[in-house]
């Protein structure tokens, strides 16, 4: 099983529109994908910024690689993200998961 690491952050008036999207846009295209096993979306907030912490979890790297196409160490983003997320990360780690 592999897991994809995704961190980002925006600013806190635009986290719960950012949240929707992600729970709209997002989720579900993770969930058609053939591969794609559970995910885990995370948030905490300070004064500032709401910082989002993304694990999903596949098959295996072929599976992600279904899901981002060939350069799967870059961060699938689409053209929302920019408007909302800081500086927005340009990769994506992974890890094999040995134990669950």
């Amino acid at each position: 099983m592999t897991v994809r690491i995704w961190e980002g952050h925006t600013k806190n008036e635009h986290a719960a529109l950012y949240q929707d999207i992600i729970e709209q846009r997002d989720i579900p295209n993770y969930k058609k994908t053939d591969g794609f096993l559970k995910l885990s979306f995370l948030k905490r907030s300070n004064e500032q910024f709401t910082y989002f912490k993304l694990l999903t979890y596949w098959r295996d790297i072929d599976a992600v690689i279904n899901f981002t196409g060939p350069n799967y160490k870059q961060a699938k983003g689409y053209d929302e993200d920019v408007q909302f997320v800081v500086n927005f990360p340009g990769t994506a780690t992974h890890y094999e998961v040995f134990e669950e």
